[in-house]
């Protein structure tokens, strides 16, 4: 192996699958193993084999299906390492054994505690009896290949210089990788490094292994822990796709891949990793697990490539390495964000509206934009689709007659009853109460007892936009007014019958009966300024 080249060993598989309730059925858990594969992890450890029978018919079908060849898609020619672990115990390495026998790089990974609380509580053994053990377990697996990885458990908590001895013993014993176990989550950074550094200065024929780490997440280290593992030395990092694993779960697999990826300027390192496949991996990982991904979770989750707040959405639209160190393109996440919410700016509200087809501009941006707040400010996840039927609803209104300031209604089984606020033409506010058969009846009459705008309601439509109760709602009326315009060339054909011509309105908001009213001004808005034109075109005829 390359000294600037890190492998990449993934447990989500065995530990991963340790997370209560995230156990897998052997199909789950194979295609879980290709999808490991064609993302180019160096090893996969497939599972425990002496678990149960399932266990290794798992890990045994992966070696046959996966470690053979590889699959399709797969970055690197040859195919990953199928590993099973095994505690150092004879009948767990001969299961261990016969399941990875089929994979073309087959190893058995054992494991022996060594801090002195699991040497006197767990395994009740001094210290040389579990060097004696160490030596005999690594030996044996020995015999079976000579791939052999050997954990010392709860290293981060074992007297260093008994653990120079454990490691030592496994070396000369035949084991080609160390792996450095943070079991219970204990280290700190800083700390974990340099007992990587201690352990390379002070081990005979460590140059000759591999030193790997495998940290624990319990105080939410683990990727930083083996981050700084690499930079003391560490050559493999055992990591699990979403951080899952025993119960604060592992080095998340994407974490430490990417922060190489990025930092390479730091650590001049590389994987084999195709990181255009992270995404979709963790994707499978959580299907079939039900371990949901939070939406703030590094490089896969659902927000790790949003932006909401408007100084973030302006810098982005400018220059995207303003707030991103890397694209959603590299790890497979599709296209950047730009969430619009209540902290969002113009710049981004009017960019969204132009891929939309909307070419907003001067005050009738403004407007929308100020809608759009108010909206912000109730619902938490603006849609496209809410923006098209709110921006269609600003940008499509008529000249303001009247303008809908406060509405309430009261109804049931009682007397539905409305109260409007509306705004007149002449800029005084007036307030009306009507009863009516049910809300939106009521909230019409009390509309029409201050307009006075005579029409009749032929059409109401009312849709939920989005998905939620959050749901905006969109309303659209036709009416037609009692004296209106009867010369055959402005019926609409639709309502010839009605002899009488037809205006439409349309009103958007998060409360139908909102809408609704808004729906009725907006039509009687637009029977007001037709009034109005015809009037200026027959002064216009008269001073001809």
């Amino acid at each position: 192996m390359q000294p600037d080249h890190v492998r990449i060993f993934d447990t989500t598989l065995r530990d991963g699958e340790q997370s209560p309730g995230a156990t897998m059925t052997s199909s789950e858990k194979l295609e879980v193993a290709k999808t490991l594969s064609r993302l180019g992890v160096d090893v996969i450890e497939a599972g425990f084999a002496a678990a149960s029978p399932d266990d290794l018919r798992a890990v045994k079908t992966i070696a046959e299906a996966v470690g053979v060849t590889g699959v399709e898609g797969r970055p690197v020619p040859e195919p990953p390492t199928i590993c099973s672990l095994a505690r150092a115990h004879t009948s767990d390495i001969d299961k261990a054994a016969e399941a990875i026998a089929p994979a073309k790089h087959g190893r058995i990974h054992t494991f022996l505690a060594t801090s002195p609380i699991h040497r006197e509580h767990k395994l009740r053994m001094s210290r040389d009896e579990v060097l004696a053990k160490i030596t005999e377990m690594v030996s044996y697996a020995r015999t079976f290949t000579k791939d052999i990885e050997f954990s010392p458990e709860d290293a981060g908590r074992t007297e260093m210089d008994f653990l120079y001895e454990a490691l030592q013993a496994a070396i000369e014993a035949g084991a080609s990788t160390l792996n450095i176990p943070d079991t219970v989550g204990y280290t700190i950074p800083n700390e974990f490094g340099e007992r990587i550094a201690m352990i390379r200065q002070n081990v005979p024929n460590i140059e000759n292994v591999v030193i790997s780490v495998h940290c624990h997440n319990d105080l939410g280290l683990a990727v930083a822990n083996s981050l700084c593992a690499v930079q003391n030395g560490a050559r493999q990092v055992e990591v699990a796709v979403n951080g899952i694993g025993e119960r604060a779960g592992n080095a998340s697999l994407e974490e430490v891949v990417m922060a190489l990826h990025v930092r390479r300027d730091l650590y001049d390192i590389t994987t084999q990793i195709d990181t255009t496949q992270l995404t979709r991996a963790s994707r499978l990982v959580s299907k079939v697990t039900g371990m949901v991904v939070q939406p703030n979770k590094a490089i896969v989750g659902a927000n790790a490539f949003a932006h909401e707040a408007g100084i973030h959405q302006d810098g982005m639209l400018k220059h995207e390495e303003t707030y991103e160190i890397m694209r959603p393109e590299t790890v497979g996440a599709g296209k950047t964000q730009l969430v619009l919410g209540k902290h969002s700016g113009r710049h981004a509200f009017a960019n969204r509206l132009a891929e939309l087809g909307y070419a907003a501009s001067g005050d009738g941006l403004d407007k929308a934009f100020a809608r759009f707040k108010k909206l912000a400010d109730k619902k938490k996840h603006i849609t496209d689709a809410d923006l098209v039927a709110l921006v269609s609803d600003e940008l499509h209104q008529p000249k303001e007659y009247w303008r809908l300031e406060k509405i309430q209604v009261g109804c049931g089984t009682g007397m539905p009853t409305a109260t409007v606020k509306l705004t007149g033409p002449d800029g005084r506010t007036q307030i009306a109460a009507e009863v009516g058969t049910g809300p939106v009846d009521a909230v019409y009459k009390a509309i029409q007892s201050l307009v006075h705008v005579p029409c009749t309601l032929l059409e109401y439509t009312v849709q939920s936009v989005t998905e939620g109760i959050d749901a905006l709602g969109e309303v659209s009326v036709r009416v037609s007014p009692e004296d209106g315009d009867r010369s055959p060339d402005k019926i609409n054909p639709q309502y010839q019958h009605s002899r009488a011509r037809v205006f439409h309105g349309h009103g958007a908001h998060t409360d139908v009966i909102v809408a609704s009213a808004k729906a009725y001004i907006a039509a009687i808005n637009r029977i007001l300024a037709i009034r109005e034109a015809q009037q200026d075109n027959e002064a216009a005829g008269s001073a001809a």
